[in-house]
């Protein structure tokens, strides 16, 4: 067993027990291999996480040193994220470029070859490596520099060039009709003019980099204005901001690349905000609340709640199918979009919805989630008149930790998913500032769900 620790704002500790094998959501799209800002992300990974990374790997590279371009000795990872930060080409770029073109990555003795041509630079499929015209590129240090160096100049300059791959422009790649999404899949055809050179690619970076967010993430497209959640594996898109606004914090989102989105299916769109009156074709009328929708039983009953028929709005059964149907809403539904209600004399406070009340065990859930909720003071035989039902628990998409264990987690399903290290909430872009604190005895209201890494890697329940 494994403990992993560190500090930031906050420790981690979690048990690793069993991986199991990644999970292969996303399909090679050889339009868009990876976004711009994916390519020149220089800040990916610090020097300390490349060398890490080797080691991971049980690379070579983790214990090789050779002279750098300067003239000066630096080890692999000195010389990859040193070359990184000069021309602003991510580190992760490298190493997969270097695992692509010589395996350098997971191998423990390469060859001399392997070294001296590293990241594939110069060479070509009827060049020689002996060629005396190609030896000025040989050498690690000097194929990273160069590698780095090329993609930082076709970045710069490919508008200009008339022999370079370019977006938006159809090419014949190995009987493939490619359409290069953007400048970086037109660099990477460039630099290997190869279908299969390129899909290996984009296979190493999503299973080493790629991110495969947990149920509960709301995603923002990087280049769009598209808000996304990812809810039993599909993503659905909010149609308005005001349906998004209406169930998350924009604090909570995650920008993400297109092509990191490309990693799950479309689901149904949320069109409609929270506690939305629908109309449907056949004239009821009916509450959304979340994924549920409720119809009132008659007309009686929604003018007696209290509804204004103003705010109904039309919509069709491929809307409103879009929601599970539940119990409708009748004159003894009580409080049908929830009240909360403080015992005069304990002084608890319970959420009721629907005939039942809900114990609250902590002040921050009134701030999390009932913010514009007032508090209604009662008698205890008031608050006897309603079912108890569990307590408010934590909704999908919050960062949690308790009070006796580092441990941070993140709910999703209703579970809470240990998060092992730094470099994974940092790699997930989690931000420290949403971390709740929270007592045990609310945690334990969440079942242990599996560990999250990035790559979409899982981990088995801690037991």
């Amino acid at each position: 067993m494994k403990i992993i620790k560190f500090k930031k704002i906050i420790s981690f500790i979690a048990l690793i027990s069993i991986f199991l094998p990644s999970l292969a959501f996303a399909e090679f799209n050889p339009n868009y291999i990876i976004s711009d800002q994916e390519l020149t992300d220089h800040n990916s990974m610090s020097l300390a996480q490349v060398q890490k990374f080797l080691e991971d790997k049980g690379s070579s590279l983790a214990n090789y040193a050779t002279i750098d371009t300067d003239g000066l000795g630096r080890t692999a990872s000195e010389i990859i994220w040193r070359v990184a930060q000069s021309y602003e080409i991510s580190p992760k770029v490298l190493l997969v470029t270097l695992q692509k073109e010589q395996s350098l990555i997971t191998t423990a003795t390469p060859t001399q070859k392997q070294l001296d041509w590293a990241a594939g630079y110069g060479i070509c499929d009827s060049c020689s490596m002996s060629d005396p015209s190609l030896q000025k590129y040989k050498g690690f240090a000097t194929q990273v520099d160069y590698a780095a160096g090329w993609k930082r100049w076709f970045l710069d300059n490919a508008f200009s060039l008339s022999w370079v791959k370019l977006p938006g422009i159809t090419y014949l790649i190995d009987t493939y009709k490619i359409t290069p999404n953007n400048l970086a899949t037109a660099g990477f055809y460039t630099y290997t003019p190869h279908y299969h050179g390129n899909y290996n690619f984009w296979k190493l970076w999503q299973d080493w980099f790629g991110k495969f967010f947990p149920d509960g993430t709301v995603l923002k497209e990087a280049d769009g204005s598209g808000i996304w959640l990812l809810q039993r594996g599909l993503k659905r898109q909010f149609s308005s901001y005001s349906a998004f606004i209406s169930r998350y914090s924009p604090d909570k989102l995650i920008t993400v690349s297109k092509s990191e989105l490309e990693n799950y299916e479309t689901g149904t769109p949320i069109k409609f905000s929270d506690y939305s009156l629908l109309r449907s074709p056949t004239g009821t009328v009916y509450l959304l609340v979340g994924d549920t929708r409720r119809g009132f039983s008659s007309n009686e009953v929604f003018r007696t709640i209290g509804f204004n028929p103003e705010e109904v709005m039309d919509a069709t059964w491929e809307d409103l199918n879009a929601y599970i149907e539940n119990d409708p809403i009748t004159m003894q539904s009580v409080y049908p979009t929830g009240a909360l209600l403080q015992d005069k004399t304990s002084g608890g406070v319970y959420y009721v919805e629907n005939g039942i009340k809900k114990p609250i065990w902590a002040k921050q859930f009134l701030t999390l989630y009932f913010a514009n909720k007032k508090i209604t003071v009662v008698s205890p035989d008031e608050l006897k008149k309603y079912s108890t039902g569990e307590p408010v628990k934590f909704k999908d998409g919050e960062l949690v930790v308790g009070e006796s264990s580092p441990t941070v987690y993140f709910i999703s399903n209703g579970e809470r998913r240990p998060i092992p290290s730094e470099q994974v909430f940092t790699g997930m872009g989690w931000k420290w500032s949403n971390i709740v604190k929270t007592t045990d005895k609310i945690l334990s209201l969440h079942t242990t769900g599996a560990t999250i890494y990035l790559g979409g890697a899982v981990e088995s329940a801690t037991k």
